[in-house]
């Protein structure tokens, strides 16, 4: 039976941020169609990373570890109309893992449709799998979404919202949908624009144009925040600004050299001043993310002296102009970064700047942020200054994996350390605890395969009017099924 929609004084709620929607794919764009409420997963997240039923109503695992039955949610249907069955869940989850994406690297054997439930078969144990599955790119749409080579053609989810018009890479509509199973949005009508430039999105939430804009700049922050046509939100979430680290290159491959870049970085200094945050990154883990967060490493420091010590002792003497030279080369690195979110080229010109002042110079490169990955495969990288979302798996152990057990896109670069690989491996397993994390934290620390900068802060504009705006600390959703318009 169709639900009645609210009465509304509106009819829309126009949201601008600024990723790209690079097709229908869930393994290209799935983060947009989750946040949307468009798409859902089999598992969801509350603000503090603890797991809940999604699609799925609840799970159970076999003594073995090898396992695991997802319940699966009565009356679902797809925006299609036709019904979340088993075997539309098996078919989503299967295609998953055959593209990009962390479900790709779980020791799968077959995930099995059964009456009311899919069943999903390991090789070897795998702790954290529920947590896998609340992951955007494990979004289960309808059959009818793929195409023949099973890449999504659309997007027909079972979310509160139905795409009615996507325009990659721009833009996409989408309207409540009557027969979903969840309560019915207050809002009948959504829209996402991606907008590269953060200038643009800021005047967009000044002028009326967005009413739910994401990813401003600092500077905008404080400017719209003394405004009266919005208000500004601001949560930790857990993410972290850093510096990703060619620990294969011949300047960075010595511990010590990794450790002079780092303490060439005034944290406190450049995050209050360049990116109004509280305090700066003493670590790699934030506080938001409870369990791997280690409160007894002794925080990275800022001592520009102690850096050109380091540098002096690895052979690295001043050339006329101040950069170190040795052997003949100048100590100068390519930094790579991206524009996208805001704060990064404003980083990247201080970190310059910072690093100039102990004899290293550096070029800013600000590109795609598919060239950080991409530089990663061909070898080409040297610095790439990003955010790292340790989010989208709720439980970190899948980020971890990804990135430092041996190394991924985004971690870990021309760095290998076999006791991380055996810990986390081990923790993924469900053996171990709080001293095997804190031992990987402690090595992250010590070796600096990346270089923590910043914990992050994401920031929304809404549009005065607009009501029951949160911001979810571990961006799956922007809550739009649950915003409505003061009367």
């Amino acid at each position: 039976m169709a639900l009645a929609l609210p009465a509304v004084a509106d009819t829309s709620i126009d949201v601008a941020g600024p990723f790209e929607i690079q097709s229908a794919e869930p393994s290209t764009s799935g983060h947009i169609f989750t946040n949307m409420g468009i798409a859902e997963t089999l598992v969801g997240a509350d603000p503090q990373g603890n797991l809940l039923p999604g699609l799925a109503t609840g799970w159970t695992v076999s003594d073995d570890g090898l396992t695991w039955r997802f319940d699966l949610r009565e009356d679902v249907l797809f925006h299609d109309g036709t019904p979340m069955t088993p075997e539309a869940v098996a078919n989503a989850l299967e295609l998953a893992r055959g593209k990009p994406g962390p479900v790709s690297t779980l020791p799968i054997a077959a995930i099995t449709p059964q009456p009311g439930a899919v069943v999903l078969t390991l090789t070897e144990p795998r702790a954290a799998l529920p947590a896998f599955l609340a992951e955007a790119r494990t979004q289960i749409l309808a059959p009818s979404a793929y195409g023949a080579d099973g890449q999504a053609i659309s997007v027909i989810g079972t979310g509160p919202y139905a795409v009615t018009e996507l325009t990659p890479p721009l833009s996409l509509k989408a309207t409540a949908f009557a027969e979903y199973w969840g309560a019915a949005p207050h809002v009948p009508e959504v829209t996402y624009t991606a907008v590269g430039r953060a200038e643009t999105r800021a005047l967009m939430a000044e002028s009326g144009d967005a009413d739910f804009v994401f990813n401003l700049d600092p500077a905008t922050v404080t400017r719209l925040s003394e405004s009266e046509a919005v208000e500004v939100h601001s949560v930790a979430i857990p993410r972290s600004l850093l510096l990703k680290v060619n620990a294969a290159h011949p300047f960075l491959d010595r511990p010590e050299a990794r450790r002079a870049l780092s303490l060439a970085i005034d944290r406190a200094g450049l995050a209050q001043a360049v990116l109004r945050y509280p305090e700066g990154a003493g670590q790699l883990f934030p506080p938001s993310i409870g369990a791997w967060h280690n409160p007894s490493l002794v925080p990275l420091e800022y001592d520009p002296a102690r850096a050109k010590t380091l540098l002096a002792d690895l052979g690295w003497a001043p050339g006329p102009d101040g950069i170190l030279t040795r052997d003949g080369q100048r100590f100068a690195l390519t930094l790579t970064t991206y524009p996208d979110r805001p704060e990064l080229p404003l980083v990247a010109a201080v970190l310059e700047q910072q690093f100039r002042a102990i004899g290293v110079e550096v070029t800013i490169n600000s590109t795609n942020s598919s060239e950080i990955p991409a530089s990663h495969q061909d070898g080409t990288l040297e610095l790439g200054l990003l955010a790292r979302n340790f989010a989208l798996i709720p439980d970190p152990i899948g980020t971890i994996l990804s990135d430092y057990a041996p190394g991924g896109d985004w971690g870990a670069m021309g760095w290998e350390n076999s006791e991380i690989v055996t810990l986390a491996q081990a923790l993924a397993r469900g053996e171990g605890g709080d001293a095997e994390r804190a031992r990987v934290t402690a090595i992250l620390q010590e070796d600096l395969p990346v270089i923590p900068i910043a914990w992050y802060q994401q920031t929304l504009a809404v549009r005065a009017g607009v009501e029951g705006a949160v911001i979810d600390p571990w961006e799956r959703s922007f809550g739009l099924a649950g915003l409505r318009f003061s009367e």
